[in-house]
């Protein structure tokens, strides 16, 4: 905490002098969130068989405090800064070599182990994460720097990250047009190659071209993305990845009832060897996927339902890539395919993540995902709400020695949670899922016992 003292006292040393000096302003925006959820099952195993064997349980308390201020320097020029500081599982010392004790001291004497079985990038003071400079010209603006990537249209299909990105936007009436330029990986490194042209043509990068048109009551969207892949030209058998991206989305709201969707389809190649055999063959990109949602209020009341779908892939043609959207960014379920349990409460990296998620989240195999809610605002502070989910795979997914699972249904899942609005930007939701597991989570073992699971968990949010 102390560095994180000593960083604030800068950031308001600099401001006031500047302030004096060239009338600099700076305003702050940020965010401090706890959670925490205990599941019962983690492994929806019976105590035979299934992915793993033994029923397990899990228990933990994430946080994360944000901190974004932007520095106004002149009319139209900005600077944006976020840094995120104590991200981490609360108690938890893998990250330092298991010490006995979790302290924040910064005086306090740690070692950070090189291949640590963590495998975690927990941050105990503060990450600079963010910085990029926004400034507009007469033909639009600009935004250059370390800033939000893979974001767009709806919450499907999002994963977002920071990376360098070079984005230019402008206006005409009611269209936006926007282009830019992802550097995803950069293969001039030393490390990475002692042949001067693979580490020149060795980069990962990724263009885009895209457009929104604002109507009254409604938006849709169109972007077109390539993504370049060079960076395993430094593998043992070097190729390239060329792919397209086409995605469009709608927004829409007519009375009392609003609709999104937003779909997806990818071509071109996933593999191009530079030196193709018959053993060795290029792989072709076919892809699709798509999400709907609809809802529609009553009063205090409201109702909905959602669909997703990710196009599978059997694994039968090594030269056809046939899976590339996936479920992350969006939480049609508190267990099924929950992005924001996977990501902040239980971070990937281990074994109980191969086991529960990357399963069916990511599987080549796709995914079918049904879903209808409902809600009460019983008071413009508490929001009850319920929902059923069912899901399984877009095709039957197989174990990585080919054989077939003896099922693609991952199971049906009953949530209910309840959100109190304790000030106006502080919240606290409790929430409880079960989940009805599905044959799939048996494998290929059909002799398997396999288990349901319930998880519970709760959420205190403060934005400012």
């Amino acid at each position: 905490m102390k560095k994180f003292l000593v960083v604030l006292l800068s950031l308001g040393l600099i401001a006031g002098v500047s302030a004096t000096a060239s009338a600099l302003d700076v305003s702050f925006s940020g965010s401090y969130q706890v959670e925490g959820a205990y599941e019962s099952n983690v492994f929806q195993s019976g105590g035979v068989g299934g992915f793993f064997g033994g029923d397990t349980s899990r228990a933990a308390v994430w946080q994360r405090f944000r901190l974004q201020p932007v520095f106004k320097v002149a009319e139209g020029l900005s600077m944006t800064i976020r840094m995120d500081a104590l991200e981490k599982q609360w108690g938890n010392t893998a990250w330092r070599g298991g010490s006995a004790d979790d302290f924040s001291n910064s005086r306090r004497q740690t070692t950070v182990v090189a291949g640590n079985a963590s495998g975690q990038k927990v941050q105990e003071n503060i990450e600079f994460e963010r910085s990029y400079v926004t400034f507009d010209t007469k033909i639009g603006q600009f935004q250059i720097g370390y800033q939000r990537q893979k974001v767009w249209g709806t919450s499907w299909g999002d994963w977002e990250q920071t990376g360098p990105r070079a984005m230019f936007t402008t206006k005409f009436g009611p269209m936006t047009m926007l282009a830019l330029w992802d550097k995803s990986y950069e293969g001039d490194q030393w490390a990475q190659s002692t042949i001067a042209n693979q580490r020149v043509d060795a980069d990962t990068d990724q263009y885009v071209l895209a457009g929104i048109y604002n109507g009254k009551g409604w938006e849709a969207g169109l972007l077109y993305q390539y993504v370049l892949g060079a960076a395993p030209r430094l593998a043992a058998v070097p190729y390239k990845v060329k792919q397209h991206v086409l995605l469009p989305y709608v927004k829409a709201t007519f009375g009392p009832v609003y609709l999104e969707s937003e779909w997806g389809y990818s071509f071109g190649k996933a593999r191009e060897y530079e030196n193709e055999t018959a053993v060795l063959k290029n792989q072709d990109v076919n892809a699709w996927g798509g999400y709907l949602k609809l809802k529609t209020n009553f009063g205090p009341a409201y109702f909905g339902a959602a669909g997703g779908y990710s196009s599978g892939d059997d694994l039968s043609d090594a030269t056809k890539k046939k899976n590339v959207f996936n479920a992350k960014g969006w939480n049609p379920a508190l267990i099924l395919l929950g992005d924001d349990y996977l990501t902040d409460i239980f971070p990937g990296g281990n074994a109980y993540d191969a086991g529960h998620f990357s399963s069916y989240k990511n599987s080549a195999a796709g995914f079918m995902i049904a879903n209808i809610f409902g809600g009460y605002n019983v008071t413009p502070k508490l929001n009850l709400e319920m929902s059923f989910t069912s899901g399984q795979f877009a095709v039957s997914p197989k174990t990585a020695a080919g054989v077939e699972y003896v099922s693609k249904n991952m199971g049906m899942e009953l949530d209910v949670t309840a959100t109190y609005k304790l000030y106006d930007n502080l919240t606290y939701m409790l929430g409880a899922g079960y989940l009805f597991t599905g044959d799939a989570f048996k494998g290929s073992n059909s002799n398997a016992t396999i288990g349901n699971d319930y998880m519970l968990m709760n959420r205190l949010a403060l934005s400012f």
